[in-house]
Order: structure tokens, then sequence, then C-alpha cells
């Protein structure tokens, strides 16, 4: 299991608002640094086995640029590692939708050229529709995905699984056999949801009415649990659970029998971007290695290796079908994905969600 990514979804997105004040906190904008010319050495902060192994060696032979990787855990550590370094350190960063847009916000992303983002063109065209950040004017996504019900569909018998109301008040022959993760974000999701409130609410009379909904259904799960929910599915333990998409593909791998649906209320969406922090000396070459990214055979690589769907329609359409034929959550179309409502840094909100979603943990 991939535990670097597990982070970028999970440790980040969870206290984004936090990681992100820290980095935009003090100091002035000294604008743009002079810039180096001719072949240099690229500092990219990534996820550990989130790029391809010859990723470095493969963007040398074409730009004659090299690459020096940083592996980082969380986006809280990538955003450590911009803002405890002197400026122009690092040139390229993965990180999660919500620190993008705050970020954003503290103007401490370079602005992107598109002209020199050809390979912007392989994108489905919803990729411009982020609200995070629209026409992809400060980053580009790398991946994206959305949460669910995972669930063994030979095992709930006649009971229909496509509701959160199926976790938080489960028939009987599903109590004592379902989890919910315990992440902050996530774990309040399916209450919030089924109330028809808002994924980033910070509304003090919603968010309590969603620690209630949630601490009445702890009495029917088998438990909360956002590191093995899809074994559980594999071994029986569990038969509904909620996961992320991608996750959910491990389990599938092992029995096609575990499927995955978005719940009737909707769900979130997730984006992993590529940005350029403030203070790079080398913005042509970090455009340059952004345009790399987005060639077809990068984008096909992490769907087919990590079973994430890519926004590079170059690349989903360069896919087996029979890929999409075993994990038919990877044929879910960019529409779908973006009638989900995209996961937003909280600001000063941030402490209220934290501090609900630990009312549910004590309740």
């Amino acid at each position: 299991m991939n535990q670097g990514i597990r982070r970028a979804l999970v440790a980040g997105v969870a206290a984004a608002t936090l990681a992100v004040a820290a980095a935009c906190g003090g100091g002035e904008d000294s604008g743009t640094a002079a810039q180096e010319t001719g072949p240099v050495t690229l500092s990219v902060l990534t996820f550990n086995d989130y790029i391809p192994e010859n990723l470095a060696e493969e963007f040398e032979k074409k730009t004659g640029n090299t690459l020096e990787i940083t592996y980082i855990t969380s986006n809280e550590d990538g955003i450590a590692k911009i803002e405890g370094a002197e400026p122009g350190t690092y040139d390229i960063a993965f990180l999660t939708s919500p620190f993008t847009q705050g970020l954003i916000a503290a103007d401490k992303v370079e602005a992107l050229d598109g002209s020199k983002i050809p390979n912007l063109a392989n994108l489905y065209p919803e990729a411009a529709e982020l609200a995070y950040d629209p026409g992809n004017a400060h980053s580009i996504p790398y991946s994206w995905g959305t949460t669910g019900i995972c669930w063994r569909q030979d095992l709930v018998g006649d009971t229909v699984v496509d509701s959160w109301g199926d976790l938080l008040t489960p028939d009987d022959n599903l109590k004592g056999k379902v989890t919910m993760l315990d992440e902050d974000r996530w774990l309040l999701e399916p209450a919030l949801k089924t109330l028809g409130f808002s994924v980033n609410t910070t509304d003090a009379d919603e968010l309590q009415q969603a620690v209630d909904l949630s601490v009445q259904a702890k009495s029917t799960l088998l438990g909360y649990d956002a590191e093995t929910f899809y074994s559980k599915l594999v071994s029986g333990e569990a038969v509904a659970v909620q996961g992320w998409d991608g996750w959910c593909n491990y389990g599938t791998a092992e029995d096609a029998n575990i499927q995955f649906v978005i719940p009737s209320e909707g769900s979130d969406l997730w984006v992993d971007t590529l940005v350029i922090p403030k203070g790079s000396t080398h913005i042509e070459q970090a455009h340059q290695f952004m345009d790399f990214i987005l060639e077809p055979q990068n984008g096909q690589w992490v769907a087919e290796n990590i079973l994430y769907k890519v926004p590079n329609k170059a690349a989903m359409d360069a896919l087996d079908p029979a890929l999409l034929e075993q994990f038919p959550n990877m044929a879910i179309p960019p529409s779908t994905l973006l009638e989900q409502e995209a996961l937003e840094d909280l600001g000063e909100g941030q402490s209220a969600f934290t501090d609900a979603a630990s009312k549910v943990k004590a309740g």
C-alpha cells in the first residue's frame, strides 16, 4: 500500500489551513527571482511512488535538465519544507487542491504561462473548470477522484447499497459490518451530505447536526478505518465501507465482488496538482517539466500503477479497455466527478471542523 499517497489526501486535507497559514505568514513577496538559463537541475517535491521510476531519466533525455527529487510524507510536510527553505530551493511541488487553493490565495505560487505548456491540450475540458484554480492559471492537475461506498455485492443480500444512509442507518444484515473513515474531512461527510449540507461547511449548527447523526451511527459500525478498509472487504469482515475510489480498486484487484458507488446524495472531489513555488529561478524549465508530466505516457503510468483516475484525456484514452472493465470506477467520466463538491481550504473555519470531528470520535 502506498502510504505516501494516502497522506497526500488524508493528513493533507485535514489540516490544510494550518499548514498554509504557516507558509503564508510573514515576509513580503520579492517578485520573480532572477532566472537561470541553460540546462539546470529542478528540485521537485513529491509523494513517494507517485511518479514513474524513469521520469528523471526521460526528462533529461528530452530537455537536458536533471531532477533532484525530495519525497514528502504529507501536504503539511511539503508546505513545511517550502516554508523552511530559502526562496528558490524548490521549483515544483505536488500538493492536494485545498493546499493549492490556499497558496494561490496567498500569492505564494507562480502564475503559469499556458503557451509554454502545450500538453494542456491533453486534459479533459473539465480540468479547466476546477474551482480551486479556474483555467489552471497557477497549477496543473495530476490525478483526481472521489469518495464513496465500497461494498461486497455477494454479501449484502437483497440490500441496495447506493446511499450514505446505508452506512449511517444500515439494514440488519449490514449492522456491525460497516466501516467509516476516521479522518476529519471524511468522517463527517456521510452525515453532512445526508443532511444536505456542504462538505466544506464551518457553520456551527450544521456541524453539530452532523456530529449528532454521526454519533448515533457509531453503535451500528464495525469501526472507523482509514487504513485497511478494503482488506476487511476482501476478508468479508466488512460488507460495506466508506472509502476512496482508488483504494476501493485495491480491494477489487483481490476480489471482483467488491464494487464502488458514489452515493445518491453526492460526494467530494479531490485533485492532486503541481505548482511552481514563488522564488524559483527555473520557471522556464519548471514549465517544461509540467508539459512533460502531461505527456500521455506519464498519466497512463499513474492510472495503471496507482489505479487513480487522471484528468489527462489522452492518457485515459490510451488505457487497455480491460483495465476499465476490471476497475469500473476508473471509467467514471469527468462530468460526474465535477458534479461532486470540491474539497476547499476552510480558512479560519478549519478548527471548528476539526473540533466537530473530534466530538464524534469521543462520543
